[in-house]
């Protein structure tokens, strides 16, 4: 299987007799001695990929309009009153599908961060980088919007390249101006709906009806994030899938012969030769040449400049236009579809079909076993979560009756959706526990509550100088979570 890898990181240092070596040319035939996306003399060479159409392509663009919709309206729906999805890093808090979820959380989000990469390395192993043609929003976002705008304002691939090619007249200037103002809005609006998953839709909607005076800073950052959203779209394109993103390196360990990637049949397509009028299937084979021919139509949809037919190569993403391309070519000189496809290495060297390996089994398993611990830890999560800490530096009180008194602060986080009223009870000793400032606890919804109480116990309940305390904390008569502290007394 061969992947177009660049060597990266440090080497051994060059030494004077590789110094007195004159440099090794370049061969230019070879895909893996040069990027698709630079010309000989260094310069980038931009890449004016044409509109792919078939039935790949149309599925994608239904697939892609599904996952626009659901970014928009994400930070707006709400269930059991929390949004959707909310990642807000300034206070804290993160609502995934309705359930919030706290730094406390520890636990949860490490397990979650476990099944994301497990689920990454499965997915890769078995079907390669369906996940960066079909819903990488780098991908979606360049490929359905900002590319379709491009193309209906400059036209498609060909027809661009020769706009830009052109001199300077009012036209080309007004289109291009139209371009890059309907970029830096749409950037602009796409930056705003992101910051809806930061900080909520509410607190986005507040300051978007407020004066932005009010907002400078705020504003500042966002019009700096929409020329960096701008620049991504209108600047780097491609390279940010083959410079930026570390997925086209990192899928080489992951992929084998076995897994499903978008391939050339080079059995069936090899040698490469213009189809000429009265060619047959038999004919092409009499003259040792395949169904390929060379209509290089493959690589003028392919929207990182690379050429399907050398090989699985770094800067692929699987978006299938390729695909789409050949089986039209392959319709109108009636031969049969699938010159490039989805396939495995070891399915067109050997025809065998797409198997589910020792290897696939194994990282499914340990998914399934990861997917299952974290539903069962976020199913019975407690609604609270709750650190009882003695007051540092506090000493035991003596009271009436030979009783001992410890002063104690109570943090409970309040993770549901509504206002929970807390009372404190102890598990397993007899004694009293007392609110100190006022009776009733209330913890507002998913904020975090504070008090001070003094328990007190009998001294003939003590064993010894420290004492083990279990704690519950309830809401009404039902117990929301234990906690254990320790009990400080005169002892023996």
């Amino acid at each position: 299987m061969s992947l177009n890898t660049q060597k990266v990181g440090p080497g051994p240092e060059p030494t004077a007799a590789d110094a007195s070596q004159p440099a090794r040319d370049v061969d230019w035939q070879d895909f893996r001695e040069h990027l698709a996306t630079a010309e000989k003399d260094g310069r980038r060479r931009w890449l004016y990929p044409k509109r792919p159409s078939g039935k790949l392509y149309q599925y994608r663009s239904w697939f892609a309009w599904f996952l626009l919709a659901v970014m928009v309206a994400g930070p707006f729906v709400r269930i059991r009153g929390n949004p959707l999805l909310m990642f807000n890093i300034v206070e804290r808090k993160f609502s995934i599908l309705g359930f919030i979820f706290w730094p406390e959380d520890t636990v949860i989000f490490a397990v979650a961060m476990l099944v994301f990469l497990t689920s990454i390395i499965l997915f890769t192993t078995a079907f390669g980088r369906l996940w960066c043609g079909w819903a990488c929003p780098q991908t979606v976002m360049m490929e359905m919007v900002f590319r379709r705008i491009e193309w209906l304002i400059e036209g498609d691939g060909p027809v661009a390249k020769a706009l830009d090619a052109a001199p300077w007249t009012a036209r080309k200037a007004l289109r291009k101006g139209l371009k890059h103002a309907i970029f830096l809005g749409l950037s602009f609006v796409v930056g705003n709906l992101l910051l809806g998953y930061i900080i909520g839709s509410d607190a986005l909607l507040r300051i978007i009806r407020d004066d932005p005076s009010r907002h400078l800073t705020g504003l500042a950052f966002m019009v700096l994030f929409s020329l960096l959203f701008y620049a991504i779209f209108a600047r780097f394109r491609e390279q940010a899938c083959t410079f930026i993103c570390p997925y086209g390196r990192f899928q080489s360990a992951l992929l084998d012969e076995n897994t499903m990637v978008v391939a050339y049949d080079h059995v069936r397509g090899d040698g490469r030769g213009p189809w000429r009028r009265g060619d047959t299937a038999e004919s092409r084979k009499a003259a040792g040449l395949g169904d390929c021919v060379s209509c290089r139509q493959c690589v003028a949809v392919c929207p990182t400049g690379i050429d399907i037919r050398d090989g699985i190569q770094m800067e692929c993403v699987n978006c299938t236009a390729c695909i789409d391309a050949c089986d039209a070519i392959m319709d109108k000189v009636g031969r049969p579809r699938g010159l490039v496809r989805y396939a495995s290495l070891n399915g067109i060297r050997t025809g065998a079909p797409l198997r589910f390996t020792a290897r696939m089994g194994g990282y499914a398993t340990l998914l399934a076993a990861l997917v299952g611990l974290l539903a069962f830890l976020v199913f019975t999560r407690s609604d609270v979560e709750t650190l009882l800490l003695r007051a540092p530096g506090g000493l035991y009180q003596e009271l009436p009756g030979d009783r001992i008194a410890n002063l104690y602060t109570v943090k409970v986080v309040n993770k549901s959706s509504h206002d929970l009223p807390v009372t404190f009870r102890l598990l397993n000793v007899e004694g009293r526990v007392q609110l100190a400032g006022g009776e009733g606890f209330v913890v507002k919804k998913e904020a975090l509550g504070e008090r001070s109480i003094i328990v007190d116990l009998p001294a003939s309940s003590l064993a010894g100088r420290r004492t083990r305390l279990v704690m519950g904390i309830f809401s009404g008569d039902r117990e929301l979570e234990r906690v254990e502290t320790v009990f400080v007394g005169p002892g023996a």
